[in-house]
């Protein structure tokens, strides 16, 4: 894909990924003591302190998401926040029967979504981002930092060293590390 096609692709997943954690961050704001519950029940230590933090994460990091935000810290953080609830919130291995093919539907959806998180950390937000309009231009910075390094590395490397042919000055060879 090109361009804007691209683009309008990325600006979607973003607002796909936001979707799937946003609503439930609003609805978990509006009532920590009741997932602080939650969490005691599931055995995490200090729930109230976690509640808090995870309903900060769960509202902030889909925000920071549909807007391109730092991508890489964002796309980490949210793939590490949303791969631990789940294991948390989701253990199939303590129930039997169909709750425990529930539980590890939820867990297996949750880890595909913190797969989502980790492929939006790898390749950027796009141009139709934060970050596209005030950073990197018209297309990811992702994609163009490694193709303009390389490209400038081909360009002043002489022939005989592209080739493997290396030309050393005299005095002793490197010491080498026995496998």
């Amino acid at each position: 894909m090109f361009g804007s096609a691209q683009n309008g692709v990325l600006l979607a997943a973003r607002l796909l990924m936001a979707s799937a954690l946003l609503p439930t961050g609003i609805a978990r704001a509006l009532n920590v003591s009741g997932f602080a519950v939650t969490l005691a029940g599931a055995g995490c230590p200090a729930p109230n302190a976690m509640a808090t933090a995870a309903v900060i994460v769960q509202v902030f990091g889909p925000l920071a998401v549909i807007l391109g935000v730092m991508p890489r810290l964002t796309g980490l953080a949210m793939a590490g926040f949303v791969a631990g609830m789940a294991a948390l919130l989701h253990p199939f291995w303590l129930h039997a029967g169909a709750a425990a093919v529930t539980e590890r539907s939820f867990l297996l959806a949750d880890l595909g979504l913190a797969g989502a998180f980790l492929m939006y950390a790898m390749t950027g937000p796009g141009a139709w981002s934060w970050r596209g309009f005030f950073g990197a231009g018209a297309e990811s910075a992702f994609a163009q930092a490694p193709a303009k390094a390389s490209a400038k590395v081909s360009a002043k490397t002489p022939a005989r060293a592209k080739s493997g042919g290396v030309k050393r000055t005299g005095g002793r060879a490197p010491a080498r590390a026995a496998a």
